[in-house]
């Protein structure tokens, strides 16, 4: 089967944009990872470190960002389900030339929770984008990347 004789998952027979039906699936412990990366200049990452940036603690107002846009990805994302997430867990750490972002999100559903950890890790980025674009023009966000995904069965 070739890419062009896959059915799409997201469109019905007339082309029409739907929801993807996974009421006949089970519920299953869904967990997913994902990570990005924010560079920066060296000044501007000890003013991170040192607390120093105007707007406030920006590892903190981004881990909470981030928690807030994984519970808020199906108002985002078209045709995303609407997950009731039991943890979310986003993790800023300052590094030499930037910040990293860690997210985990977790459910029991029947689908995945890939999208809410990547838009966890994506909005956590672009809130310490926001929170220090006045000390520094040159940041550049990069790497927003799923680290993993898996499904449990439930006992």
């Amino acid at each position: 089967m070739t890419k062009m004789d896959r059915k799409l998952t997201h469109t019905d027979n007339k082309g029409k944009a739907t929801m993807v039906d996974v009421g006949h699936k089970p519920e299953q412990l869904r967990i997913a990872t994902a990570q990005g990366y924010i560079r920066m200049q060296p000044p501007t990452v000890e003013l991170v470190r040192r607390n120093s940036i105007k707007k406030g603690d920006v590892l903190k107002v981004s881990e909470i960002a981030g928690i807030q846009a994984a519970k808020q990805t199906s108002a985002l994302i078209p045709l995303c389900h609407n997950l009731e997430l039991s943890q979310v867990n986003v993790t800023a750490t300052i590094m030499d030339d930037g910040i990293e972002v860690k997210t985990e999100c977790r459910c029991t559903g029947r689908t995945g929770v890939e999208m809410e950890a990547l838009t966890a890790a994506g909005v956590a980025l672009l809130t310490i984008y926001d929170m220090c674009k006045s000390a520094d023009k040159t940041m550049v966000i990069e790497g927003i990347s799923l680290t993993g995904k898996s499904k449990k069965e439930i006992q």
